[in-house]
């Protein structure tokens, strides 16, 4: 079974279609980046696909150029935010228990300081 291309319930899908308003970074015509509004680093952006996927355990090899997608405006906030000298990290949640508070397929872009290992 697929996913819908917009959930009318979901937060991201709410904000991508403008009807939220967000701090918009980036955005290609497959993804957006916004800023986290509970920022955990200096920088803390939000990579977001156009298309509702509801988290990384449903992808399929279909959404190959999704994810592609996303993993670039990633390194493109990355690079826009000065981090790709100093480092960055990119975090996907899965589930509650990970910390997946949208059930919308998202990537953290973390960065700004040293971060620490383990991350939580």
């Amino acid at each position: 079974m697929t996913e819908p291309e917009r959930d009318p319930h979901c937060l991201f899908c709410r904000i991508i279609a403008g009807e939220l308003p967000a701090l918009k970074i980036l955005e290609t015509a497959s993804a957006i980046a916004i800023a986290d509004i509970n920022p955990q680093a200096p920088t803390h952006v939000l990579v977001i696909p156009r298309r509702h996927i509801s988290g990384i355990a449903v992808v399929t090899p279909e959404d190959a150029a999704t994810l592609a997608g996303i993993f670039d405006l990633a390194n493109q906030v990355a690079s826009a935010r000065g981090l790709d000298q100093s480092g960055y990290r990119l975090v996907i949640n899965q589930g509650p228990d990970a910390g997946q508070s949208v059930p919308h397929l998202h990537i953290h872009v973390l960065g700004g300081r040293p971060l620490q290992w383990p991350p939580g």
